[in-house]
């Protein structure tokens, strides 16, 4: 997929700022998806109340999560107030509804059963996420002097 001349400028100071390649793939996704929304409509000739329309969409008809829409605005404001130096005013969307989740827990026995079917590697690797409460990413960023 070829990217347009503004996407391209626009990844090209995300990286020139330093950002994280994931925040940087996480911007350009949702800068198109705002210009996509808006019909191909270039960013600078939309205004606030645009802003505004996306993300209340994004709350409502897509029902996306906090975190997501916060996401998505923390990509707009970089578009707006740092890219295109043209600042974002107060913003009043309609916020995304936290839903309820219920955490799902295992019994020991489901745990040791699970365990049975791991090879040994495996069975360290889940055992010490499970005993530490590490998260995948967490778990594959992990050095032994980490462990010492």
């Amino acid at each position: 997929m070829t990217k347009s001349p503004f996407m391209a400028s626009l990844q090209h100071e995300i990286r020139r700022r330093g950002y994280a390649i994931r925040t940087e793939k996480s911007y350009l996704y949702w800068v198109r998806r705002f210009i996509l929304f808006h019909h191909k409509q270039h960013p600078t000739e939309l205004s606030d109340e645009d802003v505004k329309t996306f993300l209340s969409y994004l709350a409502n008809a897509q029902q996306v999560s906090p975190n997501t829409q916060k996401v998505a605005l923390n990509a707009l404001a970089f578009l707006y107030n740092q890219f295109l130096n043209q600042p974002l005013g107060k913003i009043a969307f309609s916020p995304s509804k936290k839903s309820p989740r219920i955490p799902i827990v295992l019994s020991k026995e489901e745990v040791s059963k699970i365990f049975t079917y791991l090879s040994a590697r495996d069975k360290l690797i889940c055992g010490l996420m499970y005993g530490s409460g590490l998260r995948i990413n967490e778990c594959l960023r992990l050095r032994i002097k980490d462990l010492l």
